[in-house]
Parts: structure tokens; sequence; C-alpha cells
């Protein structure tokens, strides 16, 4: 069977048939009520994952438009472990 597609009205009538509310799950969960009410506008790591738990569902497939979270970065993915800082190329020429 298919993965259901979920968007913002699914989520909320989910929430709403299991007797909850996002101002509610929002004291629940300690965060601030407007966190949890943006979350269909700005991602927000902790809004996410009250959901996402209180649901039972990963919030990568509740948010799937905003995972696999990335970082921008210059350089491929193969040279993040060999990360060069300035004094390295130093000691590279001091060396030859």
């Amino acid at each position: 069977m298919a993965r259901k597609k979920w968007n913002r009205h699914l989520i909320l009538a989910e929430l709403r048939s299991r007797g909850m509310t996002l101002a509610k799950l929002a004291e629940i969960s300690g965060i601030s009520p407007h966190s949890v009410r943006h979350v269909w506008n700005r991602p927000n790591q902790k809004a996410e994952a009250a959901i996402a738990e209180f649901l039972d569902i990963p919030a990568e497939e509740l948010f799937e438009d905003r995972y696999p979270k990335r970082t921008a970065t210059i350089l491929s993915s193969k040279w993040d472990a060999t990360v060069a800082s300035p004094n390295s190329a130093r000691a590279v020429r001091n060396a030859a």
C-alpha cells in the first residue's frame, strides 16, 4: 500500500480526531503556542517533533518536504573528513 501523503489539513484532522488541538499540544510539550501555529509556514523542529511524537508518525513523513535536513557546503561531502585549517597548509609548506 502506498504511503499516505500528509498535508496541513490531514495533520490537523488527525490531531482533532484524537482529541488534540495545537494549543493543547503546545502546552503539553512546553513549546510556545506561536511556534506550533506557525509550523505550516516556517520550519520548527521542536513543533514538528511534538506533532510527530503525538501522532506516532515520523516527522520526516509528516513534513517530508523539509527532510532530510541538509547544510549548505561548498565542498563535496567526500571532503568533510579532511577539513583543512590555515595552519595545515603552512605545515605542509614548511615540511617540503
